[in-house]
């Protein structure tokens, strides 16, 4: 099984590892963002990295947030995009200002580099060249003449007439190179004139460039999800690479930090046209040099909480927890009933689904899948009643019989939610098997067995067909400070994929 990838960095308050994936849900979203562009005739097809980030709010409701690098179109901010990094408009005019210097420098620098001299100095040069390698050949073929000559005159006269003809090229030569160095000489200063301005261009613009990235890393500010906020330039005190900031992830993760919202997952992706290395259509990770080394503070704050849940089992697909009495499986209605088991396991699995639930009060087994279509394969066999469920109980009351069956049909009134009423007429088939474990003290503890999964079943059942509440049941029994003596001990459901049995229990607390 392949492990996502994830964004990570060390965080300087805390000295923690933080680590955020890149979840298929994350990737399935990048995947929808960059069917809508290529589906888009007016959007450039430049290419150039974009991402996604998958946030919740405090409510737990899922937030998606987009982000391209640099500029598009040589816009920064576009309706629908996480806008820049702060600080943009701090420099904005030391921006406009420094581009137009650089821009001057650059049309001088194309001037100089295309100057007529170089021509005019490298067609010299092949000129002398030629007529150099011309004198040299009547040379060589004077010497020649004279070593012939050496073979057959001994007369040291003639001999020393011989050296001096040597003697003579040699000046002739000697001469010939000065008058083409006189020629080029004037060309070649011009040149070298040139080549010094060349030189003080570039090192201008390079420190003009440099300059500008060191205001904007001033300017641009950052903000972690621990609401602490700083420069660039205090992250990355030896300097920063040209682009840091601009990319996706530091946009995205800042901008989330301040709206409030908890990254779950982010995905960030290639799309245009391919340069480099880069391949449209591709994930890709933090790049090394702009965002790894500030990733550890943008992380900050986004320590997972814990989970505070027993895990009674977890494999690559499904994970099932023990509910405690007075923890919701999902959320409820309103911002103060958010807490419940399937947000804290979200802080943890990204992508994990709800399979079924447990009332509010009732703890135990509780299932989860780890993605969507899981979801659906278990949720499957509990509608097609492959999954066994067994329950234990405390009730009021000493029921007599040893074992039966309770097949009351249940209805739930609007007039009185979530309570649920037995109703011939009006309710859906409910059934439950019962056996008594033990009577003790005006009470019985059952062992029950439900056949369908109906809202609040087993609370019902046990009032209206046992005459015996749960103990501590507070909407169909007596009032008391205990809590619902109902606990899920065992869950046996078909695997999705070997389809072998998985049993999974949980100790009964009371």
């Amino acid at each position: 099984m392949t492990l996502p990838y994830h964004y990570e960095g060390t965080c300087p308050t805390t000295g923690k590892l933080l680590r955020l994936p890149r979840s298929p849900q994350s990737e399935q979203i990048a995947q929808q963002l960059w069917k809508t562009l290529e589906a888009d005739p007016t959007w450039p097809r430049e290419g150039k990295m974009y991402g996604v980030l998958l946030t919740e709010d405090a409510h737990g409701n899922e937030q998606i947030l987009k982000a391209f690098s640099g500029l598009i179109n040589g816009e920064a901010l576009l309706p629908d995009w996480v806008p820049p990094l702060p600080g943009r408009s701090t420099f904005a005019n030391a921006e406009v200002s420094t581009l137009l210097s650089l821009e001057t420098l650059k049309q001088e620098l194309i001037q100089l580099q295309t100057l007529p001299i170089y021509q005019e100095y490298q067609t010299l040069q092949e000129a002398c060249d030629i007529e150099l390698a011309a004198l040299d050949t009547v040379h060589l073929i004077r010497k020649q003449e004279r070593d012939r000559q050496r073979k057959t005159n001994h007369d040291p006269q003639f001999r020393n007439d011989l050296q001096w003809q040597s003697r003579q090229d040699g000046s002739d030569r000697r001469q010939l190179k000065k008058q083409q160095k006189e020629r080029l000489e004037p060309l070649r200063q011009q040149i070298l004139i040139a080549e010094s301005r060349i030189k003080a261009i570039k090192q201008e613009r390079r420190q003009l460039s440099q300059q500008l990235q060191i205001q904007m890393h001033q300017a641009y500010q950052l903000t972690n999800f621990l609401g602490l906020s700083t420069s660039l330039r205090a992250l990355m005190p030896q300097g920063a690479p040209t682009g840091t900031g601009e990319c996706c992830a530091p946009k995205l993760l800042h901008h989330a930090a301040i709206l409030g919202l908890r990254p779950i997952a982010m995905a960030e992706f290639w799309w245009g046209e391919a340069k480099g290395d880069r391949i449209p259509g591709t994930f890709y990770g933090a790049c090394q040099t702009r965002c790894q080394p500030i990733m550890g503070f943008l992380l900050g704050g986004t320590q997972r909480r814990s989970i505070d849940l027993p895990i009674l089992y977890e494999d690559e697909i499904m994970l099932a927890v023990d509910k405690p009495s007075g923890l919701l499986s999902v959320p409820g209605r309103g911002s103060d009933r958010m807490d419940c088991a399937w947000m804290r396991l979200k802080s943890h699995y990204s992508d994990i689904q709800p399979v079924h639930r447990l009332d509010q009060d009732t703890s135990g087994v509780l299932l989860f899948a780890k993605n969507l279509d899981m979801q659906r394969a278990l949720r499957q066999c509990f509608e097609q009643r492959q999954v066994e469920k067994v329950y234990e109980a405390i009730v009021v009351g000493e029921v007599l019989q040893d074992m039966g069956s309770i097949d009351l049909p249940l209805w739930g009134d609007p007039t009185q939610r979530p309570r649920q009423i037995v109703d011939a007429a009006r309710g859906k088939p409910a059934l439950t098997k019962f056996r008594v474990s033990n009577r003790s003290d005006g009470r019985t503890r059952l062992v029950l067995h439900p056949v369908t999964g109906r809202t609040h079943q087993l609370r019902v059942h046990t009032a209206a067909g046992l005459n015996s509440p749960i103990l501590g049941d507070h909407l169909y029994g007596l009032e008391d400070n205990q809590r619902l003596h109902l606990h899920a001990r065992h869950l046996m459901v078909p695997h999705p994929i070997t389809m072998e049995a998985v049993a999974i229990d949980s100790p009964v607390p009371f």
